[in-house]
């Protein structure tokens, strides 16, 4: 049986759009949800936020029990007293999930700085499979053209993730791969990104033609463009430990990505 997808939800009880991708995908993959709440969270329900308004648990436990009963497959609402990354951690050990699904809380407008920082503290806290949902540009389900962005380093994923595979058998998808060559960074060949995706085993096979390398003045720049020349339908990161550790989170292509990217996008924590 597949692992379950795991959907964070805010305030607001949950972003429907985040919900409605993650049962999206659930469906072919024939994998159950789990709505995860975490009450008291500063993360997804920030007491300086506006639009922030405090709903009470009664409220709160009706509205996801009313949308675990409307979803098209099985899901549990698992809700945690805890802050969210001790939340995540227990919902990881107790429901061992293939991902975690992360819509922008609160509607569309909430900042999407606090999308970045949400899943910052988690990857760096609890490194794991995080797919972020944009406010709009989820039309493609389940997704068929998957772009998965490297720079070209050796990076090695944490053993569980055995995402892409599974995405790219339920559907018949393709895979590409860019990496972008700036005034910092030279050229390496399609060859030499290969086989840093390969020790990975992130996919059955991957042909050399579907590797390319782009010049562009920006990382991020460069890999929404090939997104957009290629009509990818998700988005793939690999997130490096000291980028998440580090204080230029906010700087890092991660982070930018996280806040541009017009279309879901899957970030795989490396332990590097």
């Amino acid at each position: 049986m597949v692992s379950p997808l795991v959907v964070l939800t805010d305030s607001h009880a949950v972003s429907n759009l985040a919900l409605a991708y993650a049962a999206g995908l659930a469906v072919p993959l024939k994998a159950e949800l789990v709505l995860l709440h975490a009450r008291y969270d500063a993360l997804l329900a920030p007491v300086s936020d506006a639009a922030y308004v405090p709903v009470s648990n009664q409220t709160t436990d009706q509205a996801l029990q009313q949308l675990a009963a409307e979803q098209p497959v099985p899901t549990q609402v698992d809700v945690s007293e805890r802050e969210l990354p001790e939340a995540v951690r227990a919902a990881i050990r107790r429901h061992g999930p293939l991902l975690l699904v992360l819509g922008r809380p609160a509607g569309s407008d909430a900042p999407k700085e606090l999308m970045a920082s949400t899943a910052e503290t988690l990857l760096s806290t609890v490194p794991y499979p995080l797919l972020l949902v944009p406010a709009a540009g989820c039309e493609a389900l389940p997704p068929r053209r998957l772009l998965l962005a490297v720079d070209g380093e050796p990076f090695v994923l944490h053993p569980y993730q055995d995402v892409l595979r599974q995405l790219l058998d339920i559907t018949g998808g393709t895979l590409a791969v860019v990496r972008v060559a700036d005034s910092n960074h030279a050229r390496l060949g399609a060859e030499t990104v290969l086989r840093t995706v390969a020790t990975n085993h992130l996919t059955a096979a991957l042909n050399p033609d579907h590797i390319a390398e782009v010049a562009d003045p920006t990382v991020v720049g460069g890999v929404l463009a090939e997104a957009d020349r290629l009509r990818a339908d998700l988005l793939v990161v690999v997130a490096r430990r000291h980028s998440l550790l580090g204080r230029l989170f906010h700087r890092s292509v991660t982070a930018q990505l996280i806040e541009q990217s017009p279309i879901p996008l899957l970030v795989l924590p490396a332990e590097g």
